[in-house]
């Protein structure tokens, strides 16, 4: 049969000797490449048409479920093609397609395997070449990719997933494919319909950036549950990391049962919602991107949480109003303080000094605080350490912290943490430079957005 089988399967690694006299002589002479598709930069789904041909095997059909210990692991498994087929003018049997760079001969299998197909009328003859047509639809994602993007150099090898959105951070080398992987994308994931590209860095004012649509409708409106919890927004205006999931998650279990909550940094309320709705904590959520806001009071609404009160300040405002009188009106309560704002949220530590100056601190005031920075991997936990305690103007004893957690790699150089520490009393004690003056000056709050 003269059939051209110069690519099956992206996954083969070098020519292989199947048992086949046919197959021998084919897949010693194999194309690693599908026709015509290296550097297609516009998706032609035609030209992933082939013709190759597999071995298979003819079955009772009574027999084929007990034949399945054998064979399952050789199955051929591509998209939309069934390993297990009817056999054209034959009611009573059944055809298994199988993996030519798995299966070889009957004679190879082990001598147990062979004596159970004897039992089930399977033998020698049993065995033939099938050719089949493989389109595009049959290709996995990685198939078409590997056959497409430039050898030698990184693929489109990661992405998040947020509700019908594909998020992609593509590498210069492949812009030129960034609409052909947009449209693989598309078709091959269930469920998504558009497929963005990060087209600059993220702002740090209100935590959005901008992007372009490769591939679908520009349809950033999207809902994703994390925790057991609904969050719905708009992707393009507000800063959402499906990759921060966990540690959204370790954070809400670290706080106690009907504990308080101050989210400095709320966004959509990824922390706010879940620790109102899951730990029953009254929540305070805050952030100054106004979209962030519009979207975090209606996550409040989808989920049914009632002990939430939502701001729209700037962080040290926010800290600095909200928090003292609170503070002072219910002291014993165990109080948390989340500052998730990698490239800045440091910075706005300073508004804790001389937050209750002029005050008896009640011995049961207890505010653990959980701040959030990128450090350079060579020193990343000393340098978290020493950032916090600068922006403090005060060390950080031992005992006062919690926990000193690598959040994720950002790149393999930039890593995120996370500080979580019981402020240091004196820290909130300490005389503001406005009070020490010898003229005594009304605080200032500090108003400005610098990284906000």
């Amino acid at each position: 049969m003269g059939v051209d089988c110069g690519f099956l399967f992206s996954r083969l690694a070098k020519p292989t000797s199947i048992g086949f006299p046919f197959l021998r002589s084919v897949w010693t002479k194999m194309d690693l490449s599908l026709p015509h598709v290296r550097g297609m930069t516009e998706l032609d789904r035609a030209k992933f048409t082939k013709q190759v041909t597999v071995p298979s095997v003819e079955i009772l059909s009574k027999n084929v479920g007990k034949s399945m210990p054998v064979f399952k692991k050789y199955l051929l498994k591509m998209e939309k093609l069934k390993p297990v087929t009817e056999v054209q003018g034959n009611d009573e049997k059944r055809k298994l397609l199988l993996d030519p760079i798995l299966f070889e001969t009957l004679d190879k299998l082990r001598e147990d395997d062979q004596q159970k197909l004897s039992e089930l009328d399977v033998s020698k003859t049993s065995f033939s070449n099938t050719c089949l047509q493989l389109e595009y639809h049959n290709y996995r994602i990685d198939d078409v990719f590997k056959a497409v993007l430039p050898e030698g150099k990184e693929g489109c090898t990661s992405y998040s997933r947020i509700g019908h959105i594909i998020h992609l951070n593509l590498r210069d080398h492949l812009l030129p494919y960034k609409n052909l992987i947009g449209q693989v994308l598309v078709d091959k994931l269930i469920g998504v319909k558009t497929v963005v590209n990060k087209s600059s860095s993220i702002d740090s004012t209100y935590r959005n950036f901008q992007m372009e649509v490769l591939a679908g409708e520009a349809d950033f409106v999207t809902e994703v549950k994390e925790n057991m919890c609904t969050f719905k927004f708009d992707f393009s205006q507000v800063y959402w990391n499906s990759r921060l999931c966990t540690e959204h998650e370790r954070i809400i279990k670290l706080l106690p049962q009907k504990s308080v909550l101050f989210d400095v940094f709320a966004g959509v309320g990824p922390f706010s919602v879940p620790a109102a709705k899951i730990r029953k904590c009254r929540v305070f959520a805050n952030d100054l991107n106004p979209s962030s806001y519009h979207w975090l009071k209606e996550n409040v609404r989808l989920n049914k949480v009632e002990n939430i009160e939502t701001f729209n300040l700037d962080g040290r405002q926010f800290i600095r109003e909200q928090m003292p009188p609170f503070l002072l009106a219910r002291p014993s309560e165990p109080i948390h303080v989340t500052m998730n704002l990698p490239a800045l949220a440091v910075e706005f530590l300073d508004a804790f000094i001389g937050l209750l100056s002029g005050v008896e601190l009640d011995p049961r005031l207890d505010i653990t605080v959980h701040v959030y920075s990128f450090c350079e991997e060579s020193s990343a936990f000393s340098e978290m350490r020493t950032k916090v305690e600068s922006a403090l103007k005060h060390s950080i004893e031992d005992g006062q912290i919690v926990e000193l957690v690598d959040v994720r790699d950002v790149s393999p150089k930039k890593h995120m943490l996370r500080l979580s520490f019981r402020i240091p009393p004196n820290v909130l004690t300490k005389a503001t430079e406005e009070e020490t003056s010898s003229e005594p000056k009304r605080l200032k709050l500090d108003l400005e957005t610098q990284g906000r």
